[in-house]
């Protein structure tokens, strides 16, 4: 786990994936030569902070977004959130303006009404975000944006088997997308793949339970192409990896961006549930995190 503890601690909310995207790029570039395929890298230029992976001959595409929620400084000890991080007073949070670090905690008079308590003011624009506070039990993980670092790890545990396929590590989820849009078009029109699956994190819910297997969700904000869906369902069952069905009227993911894209992609969301979302102790099941990562090997074949 100190992959996804070193993922956890980093300061990338929407906006600000600079950092996350970097560390992850120096980490493939290190470790990919023990992997059974060595990806071709897509960055830089014209991919903004997103990053690229094609391994071999790819039929699926997995998602999966680098950002977190987290608070911008406004003016006289102001926050305005990033995303939708839930408020409580008290709430530790970190960052870095011009005079140097920062640890303050968060105020919250009304939903609405957000400050930060500090020796002095902070620079206008200044993100912050919870501070990091991983902890390992016999049966869980719990920290700050297990959504979605623990996402991006699960896509890092499948690049090392992985042999046709594209991963790719996307910006901006959390506060509205924007990237999923040009990602798609250029997987869709440099390697023709219309099938994505999305590596992020749901919720447990009364239908989703912690400790019962990786969510496969059938729904959210968005309504995936049921005959994909149905294909996904199918082969999960015969995989025999323990998995949840999920039916949401809510919420949302890079799922959404690619069904509002010109380009005819199957979706479905497939991740590990979680309690506390969006606080500073979010909290994951050890052994949905394996399911998360033995379907997705097993989809990435099968598909």
């Amino acid at each position: 786990m100190e992959l996804l503890k070193q993922l956890c601690a980093i300061q990338s909310p929407s906006g600000s994936e600079r950092v996350i995207s970097g560390f992850i790029l120096d980490y493939i570039k290190k470790e990919s030569k023990n992997w059974k395929v060595k990806p071709i890298i897509h960055h830089g230029v014209g991919f903004q902070d997103c990053i690229v992976l094609v391994f071999g001959k790819p039929r699926t595409t997995i998602f999966a977004h680098m950002d977190s929620i987290g608070f911008s400084v406004r003016y006289g000890r102001e926050l305005v959130k990033i995303g939708g991080p839930r408020v409580k007073s008290g709430y530790k949070l970190v960052g870095k303006d011009s005079k140097g670090d920062i640890e303050c905690k968060l105020g919250v008079t009304k939903e609405i009404d957000l400050k930060y308590t500090y020796k002095r003011e902070l620079d206008r624009g200044t993100t912050l975000t919870f501070k990091p506070n991983f902890r390992e039990t016999k049966n869980f993980i719990q920290c700050c944006y297990m959504d979605n670092r623990l996402g991006c790890w699960n896509a890092l545990q499948v690049a090392k088997t992985l042999e046709n396929g594209i991963i790719c590590f996307s910006t901006y989820e959390e506060h509205g997308g924007g990237s999923v849009g040009f990602l798609t078009r250029f997987i869709y029109e440099q390697y023709h793949v219309t099938q994505a699956l999305i590596s992020d994190i749901t919720w447990v819910t009364e239908g989703v339970k912690t400790g019962k297997g990786v969510a496969v969700s059938m729904r959210d904000s968005g309504i995936p192409r049921r005959s994909y869906i149905e294909r996904i369902i199918d082969i999960a069952r015969k995989s025999k990896v323990p998995f949840q069905l999920e039916v949401e009227g809510s919420g949302g993911s890079d799922g959404n961006q690619i069904q509002a894209s010109p380009y005819p992609v199957d979706w479905c969301f497939i991740g590990a549930p979680e309690q506390n979302v969006h606080t500073p102790d979010e909290k994951v099941h050890k052994a949905d995190i394996q399911a998360m990562t033995d379907l997705y090997k097993v989809l990435m074949k099968e598909l």
